[in-house]
């Protein structure tokens, strides 16, 4: 096999390079051979700004073999038969008139479906591209440039990813110019050379239609999206899968002692490894001391331990700390190969110039409490029998979201007194007088068991809130993440270390709230909180966005992870908008001239750990200004799924039909 498409989207994306040439011209029109060549069409015609259209034309299967052909027919009336091939099978002509009927009877209801009434777009005049997802015998394909030939265009070019050596002779004299991916000598089907190569639906055929007309006004009409799109496509640097990529990220990073680094989803594996290269940049380049996540401080301690050999065990299994839900939200193959990379690093380096791994959240309200009273058993014993004393009163269940419900309903008595009590004398408590590695080991595992202390108080705090306002906790969480961040950066500093901090989290979380909808209904994040402390200029905030694709995600909160598809961005969306920029894949800074052209509010996507397709303009989007709320944004038209370490039996699944109720909502 000589070339392997990861699906129809990606070969169109490959083939429209090799179109460059046509690209932005008014007289190019795209003619696609339903139903697999749709897709590809698609991503050639969004490329060079062309019109899309259906070409319908139908294979002429031999009778009892209907994959075999022996002819093709098109829609206005063109028919060709392979003489040779009916003799050689002695094929008889009734048989064979049956077939050509039946499949005119699909022509015409794929006509009418496709069409919905329209006219077929214009031919005579314009720069023609025909494009199918692959050529076998090539029969479709010749019968498609006969009738396109037909009908006088100025300039008639044929385009697949791939096909056989017999296919690609068989158009002959029939195009003007072919343009073929591969041609292998040892063709033996076109889906071999795809991933992917799920039959293409008719719904999806008149989504992609639908689409391209949308995408194709907007670039040329003097709509709202106008503006903004010229901006864009001005301002924005093309990805070029290298590390350069990130050269903007670095050159605007400056002096900032904190670059928070976002996602649009929390299962997108381009996300994760991108985030991951930037980060490593920010470590060898900029001299950055630490990466803080949005994962609860106990678990990822484990792997701060791990990356600055605090303990021996293999990072594999440092990794088995993120036991609750969402697993796969770190536990997945780029945290582990960026965790593999850190500690190879630190490896070589003194301690006190190892990068650390830190978490953010508060969820681990009993892990934490068992952490606390873990170090003080090992420093000081009696005051073990006292912080469990104290922490008793959250033990009748074990399960934080129970114990907020009762202590709301005054079902039991509230620990909030306990807890706080014990987090004043944690953070009283004097190191020992050690000196070197020991003292700032010491020293590490003293901060870890406060911020333990400080979770346990927060936490607390936070399941009795959820039973309010979603604001109310929403603020709550992120008061703590700041918190902790801040606290982190002054432990790195009374170090000696500059407390240079990489943070990896949620948009949601990251972007400035007060430039979304979130921060009218009285929502802050993490993000606003830094830019309120150190300023704008002290911070950098780095959003993704997606159009489409695949996103690791469960259908509700506590479920089994699934591999599920993300439908395509809605119209009046940021990601729509880039979409039909037609880079694919970009960065743009938000602080330069595109900033005014992308201020005017616009909805923005935000996929958690829960996805909800069937209630996504409900559940996934919100308002944003989006040069207000980032500096820097990367968007990649289509992204695949992170992959759990572990064995996920449910991750290949694709069930995003399924009706889905809201209940849980915090799902970022």
């Amino acid at each position: 096999m000589t070339l392997l498409f990861r699906n129809r989207r990606d070969a169109g994306r490959r083939l429209a390079r090799e179109l460059d040439g046509h690209a932005d011209h008014s007289d190019v029109l795209v003619l696609a051979l339903p139903r697999g060549g749709v897709p590809v069409a698609f991503e050639v015609a969004r490329a060079l700004g062309a019109e899309l259209d259906v070409l319908v034309v139908r294979k002429l299967g031999v009778p009892g073999h209907p994959e075999t052909a022996m002819g093709a027919i098109a829609a206005n009336g063109r028919q060709i038969l392979d003489r040779e091939l009916i003799r050689h099978l002695r094929l008889d002509s009734a048989a064979i008139e049956r077939v050509i009927a039946a499949e005119r009877q699909e022509l015409a209801r794929r006509e009418r479906l496709y069409r919905e009434g329209r006219e077929p777009l214009r031919v005579a005049g314009r720069r023609v591209i025909v494009i199918d997802d692959g050529l076998a015998t090539g029969a479709s394909m010749a019968a498609a440039l006969q009738m396109v030939r037909e009908m006088g265009p100025a300039r008639l070019i044929a385009a697949v990813p791939v096909a056989s050596p017999e296919g690609m002779g068989r158009l002959g004299d029939l195009a003007d110019e072919v343009v073929c991916l591969a041609a292998p000598e040892d063709f033996r089907a076109v889906g071999l050379h795809y991933r992917e190569f799920d039959q293409t639906s008719d719904d999806e055929v008149r989504r992609l239609l639908a689409e391209a007309r949308a995408c194709h006004a907007s670039a040329t009409t003097g709509t709202r999206l106008h503006t903004p799109l010229t901006a864009t496509r001005a301002a924005a640097v093309r990805l070029s899968g290298s590390a350069s990529d990130y050269d903007l990220l670095i050159s605007q990073v400056g002096d900032r002692d904190l670059v928070l680094i976002g996602e649009a989803s929390h299962g997108t594996r381009e996300f994760y490894r991108m985030r991951a290269e930037m980060t490593r940049r920010l470590i060898m380049e900029c001299g950055f001391d630490a990466v803080a996540v949005e994962a609860d401080w106990p678990d990822a301690y484990s792997l701060n331990r791990n990356v600055r050999g605090m303990d021996d065990r293999d990072t594999l299994t440092a990794f088995d700390s993120f036991e609750r839900f969402p697993e796969w939200m770190w536990r997945n193959r780029e945290v582990y190969e960026f965790i593999i990379w850190l500690k190879s690093r630190n490896a070589v380096r003194p301690m006190d110039a190892g990068v650390g791994f830190y978490g953010l959240d508060l969820y681990s309200l009993y892990r934490s409490a068992d952490a606390v009273i873990d170090y003080l058993e090992a420093t000081d014993p009696e005051q073990a029998m006292i912080a469990r004393r104290r922490y008793a009163c959250l033990d009748h269940v074990r399960d934080p979201q129970q114990y907020g419900l009762e202590a709301v309903r005054n079902l039991r008595p509230s620990c909030r007194e306990a807890v706080t009590r014990q987090l004043i004398e944690m953070r009283q408590r004097d190191g020992t007088a050690l000196t070197g590695n020991l003292a700032m080991a010491n020293d590490d595992e003293r901060f870890h068991a406060e911020r333990n202390a400080t979770v346990v108080r927060n936490a607390e705090m936070y399941y009795r809130a959820m039973f309010g306002s979603r604001v109310s906790s929403w603020n709550l969480r992120d008061d703590h993440m700041a918190d902790t961040l801040f606290a982190l950066q002054a432990h790195l500093r009374s170090q000696g270390r500059r407390g240079r901090i990489v943070v990896w989290a949620h948009n949601s979380h990251l972007g400035d709230a007060r430039a979304t909808s979130m921060g009218r209904a009285g929502e802050w994040n993490l993000g606003q909180r830094v830019r309120e402390r150190v300023g704008p200029e002290n911070a950098l905030l780095v959003g993704f966005t997606t159009y489409t694709g695949y996103v690791s995600a469960a259908h509700d909160w506590g479920e089994h992870v699934e591999r599920m598809r993300v439908r395509p961005a809605l119209e009046d969306s940021i990601e729509h908008l880039f979409y039909c920029t037609r880079l694919d894949r970009f960065c743009i800074p938000l602080t330069g001239p595109a900033a005014p052209d992308l201020q005017a509010p616009m909805l923005e996507r935000a996929i958690g750990v829960i996805y909800r397709p069937e209630t996504e303009r409900a559940s996934h989007y919100f308002d944003a200004s989006l040069s207000r709320q980032f500096d820097l944004v990367f968007h990649l038209d289509e992204t695949e799924a992170v992959e759990p370490l572990y064995e996920a039996v449910y991750w290949y699944d694709d069930a995003d039909e399924r009706e889905l109720p809201e209940t849980y909502p915090f799902g970022v």
